[in-house]
């Protein structure tokens, strides 16, 4: 999800939720601690130099029970960032203390902000010799006609 949509979503919403992976809620105490924009300059393994930019936000929570952040003060403190840090629409990463400090894309399901998970990859695939997977077919997915047929549909 893209800043701008992330805002749009706060504008409809009463109260804030960030769902994680397993279906938990991160507690309703959090505090989103930062918001930033993260900038990764890096080469692949092939060679190949990248650019990455995002919009972070740090979710944490503390022993205080007693504040709950709304919508509103979210959007207050995203304005504030993207007058001072002139962050643009970019995709929006949250980090979240798990047994480490965990990184997760965002979603929406209409009610909760949805952690999703994020992957590492290979960007160099073709380059550094890692064979592309291959095409699982079901057999029963495969037509009836005889195989070795004149007009068969594997001769």
């Amino acid at each position: 999800m893209k800043l701008l949509e992330l805002k749009s979503k706060l504008n409809q919403l009463e109260t804030i939720a960030f769902k994680l992976p397993n279906g938990t809620l991160v507690p309703n105490h959090f505090h989103v601690t930062e918001v930033g924009r993260i900038t990764k300059d890096f080469i692949d393994c092939g060679g190949t130099v990248r650019h990455e930019e995002v919009v972070n936000f740090q979710l944490w929570e503390a022993n205080d029970y007693n504040h709950r952040l709304h919508p509103e003060k979210l959007l207050n403190i995203i304005e504030l960032s993207e007058k001072v840090l002139e962050l643009e629409n970019r995709e929006i990463e949250v980090e979240y203390q798990g047994n480490t400090i965990q990184k997760f894309g965002v979603d929406f399901d209409g009610k909760n902000f949805l952690l999703t998970t994020k992957q590492t990859d290979c960007l160099a695939k073709d380059k550094c010799g890692i064979p592309v997977e291959k095409q699982k077919i079901k057999l029963s997915d495969l037509s009836d006609e005889p195989c070795c047929s004149p007009d068969g549909n594997c001769c």
